[in-house]
């Protein structure tokens, strides 16, 4: 009998040449189009094949070529696909006329290279909202917000939001929020009431997403903050027990006799807290305005807690009597303008009156225009008389904003660090301003 030697690469190609089934072992642009063309990243908000088939997530290496010929045909638009031969017919060729309408060449109202003609949304409304129309249709709706976020930063289509058919068809958002309250002034009365719908639409999801965790993250805090001695088994606090009796340890029966119980106490439905909002309203900060009236009138909901809700520019604004409701707030604010934040933590100390149950939460990118050794002064007196206080860079999904650093590293030396907050923290970051307790400072590296 003998034997005959095989070579295992006979009928499996890839045992030599890992490129058989893996063209991105020679090819890095295969996944990330990008490598070549860093315009592609401006080209395309999101993979343009975000409505294709189910397949569409799958790896490029397992896709056909002809799908990554199409894939590369989106990102690269009509001016860089000659290379590609690759034509677009039907929904793809409508998918790439909006894409090229916004991320194109010449877009952006410079012109295209060369003299050439490129497209662009123009400045009539009934083309924008054809357009609008076309994205929502191709793109999912965390892509259309994208987009349209684009248009207005990259095209200036401000002022075609003032006209109510155009607003009706935009996606709303956070951002979009932001963009119609800079506009508030401006706003003839036969837009206001639709602006005001999307707005109520907004706060609306974003109470429902916000407020259930914040009122029992909050309760949970205020509960554990009132603490009672002759508690219930259940609500026993063993840690500062323990720690109280400490002194009546028995060695020979290594065990503490507890003859002081410390207890969790159940908060009574008497204000127990303060919480005063200090907001700047400066044009940078509009998400944060917007989260921040949302969580205003959250904790205005909530018995335990005073809450206060101040703005300011250069100019100091009360709301608190509108908190009920924050869309309220939000047409009382005035997006823009200077910024005096010495001026608005001088009237919210004025309205301090039980400092050591006091939480002063200033929100506020730190670029001062007002006396900034009188702000510092306020803050350290505040927090000598016993107040949390708190300062957000943003409180946003945004990550952290400019902001001014040498102020940041001062109000740090005061035991009072400035830090960006998410909505998601937010409520984790009062619980512990009201229990008194190391706050949970995200890392700012990691924000940015």
């Amino acid at each position: 009998m003998t034997t005959t030697a095989t070579d295992p690469t006979a009928t499996d190609p890839t045992a030599t040449d890992p490129t058989a089934t893996d063209p991105t072992a020679t090819d890095p642009t295969a996944t990330d189009p990008t490598a070549t063309d860093p315009a592609a990243t401006d080209r395309v908000a999101t993979p343009p094949d975000a409505t294709t088939p189910p397949d569409a997530t799958a790896p490029s290496s397992a896709l056909p070529p002809s799908e990554r010929l199409r894939r590369w045909r989106l990102v690269l638009g009509d001016g860089g696909a000659d290379g590609t031969g690759c034509g677009l017919t039907g929904r793809d060729a409508a998918m790439d006329g909006a894409l090229e309408a916004l991320y194109g060449k010449g877009s952006d109202g410079k012109g295209a290279e060369g003299g050439r003609r490129s497209a662009g949304l123009g400045a009539s409304a009934p083309s924008v909202a054809r357009w609008l129309g076309d994205i929502r249709t191709y793109f999912p709706s965390s892509v259309v917000q994208v987009m349209q976020r684009d248009a207005i930063d990259r095209l200036g289509l401000n002022s075609l939001l003032l006209e109510p058919e155009m607003l009706a068809a935009v996606e709303a958002d956070v951002h979009l929020v932001g963009t119609l309250l800079s506009l508030n002034k401006v706003m003839p009365e036969t837009t206001k009431e639709t602006a005001r719908a999307v707005v109520r639409k907004v706060v609306a999801e974003l109470e429902k997403r916000l407020a259930t965790r914040t009122r029992a993250t909050l309760t949970g805090a205020l509960d554990r903050s009132a603490r009672i001695h002759r508690p219930r088994h259940r609500d026993i606090d063993w840690d500062r027990t323990i720690r109280a009796n400490l002194k009546n340890y028995l060695p020979e029966y290594r065990t503490v006799v507890p003859e002081r119980l410390i207890g969790y106490g159940r908060a009574a439905q008497s204000v127990k807290k303060e919480v005063v909002l200090c907001i700047d309203q400066s044009g940078s900060m509009a998400a944060s305005v917007v989260y921040a009236s949302v969580f205003g009138a959250v904790l205005a909901s909530m018995r335990a807690i005073d809450t206060r809700l101040v703005v300011f520019d250069t100019s100091v604004v009360d709301l608190t009597d509108q908190m009920d409701d924050p869309v309220d707030v939000l047409f009382g604010t005035q997006l823009g303008g200077g910024t005096d934040i010495n001026r608005a933590l001088a009237y919210c100390q004025s309205r301090i009156t039980r400092p050591a149950e006091t939480v002063v939460v200033l929100i506020s990118d730190l670029y001062e225009g007002g006396i900034r050794n009188e702000m510092l002064k306020r803050v350290a007196a505040m927090k000598a008389a016993g107040v949390q206080f708190v300062t957000l860079l943003a409180l946003s999904d945004e990550g952290a904003p400019a902001y001014d650093r040498e102020h940041a590293a001062a109000l740090a030396a005061l035991g009072a660090p400035a830090f960006a907050c998410t909505p998601d923290l937010f409520p984790d970051v009062m619980a512990a301003a009201l229990e008194k307790r190391p706050l949970p400072i995200p890392d700012m590296a990691e924000q940015r």
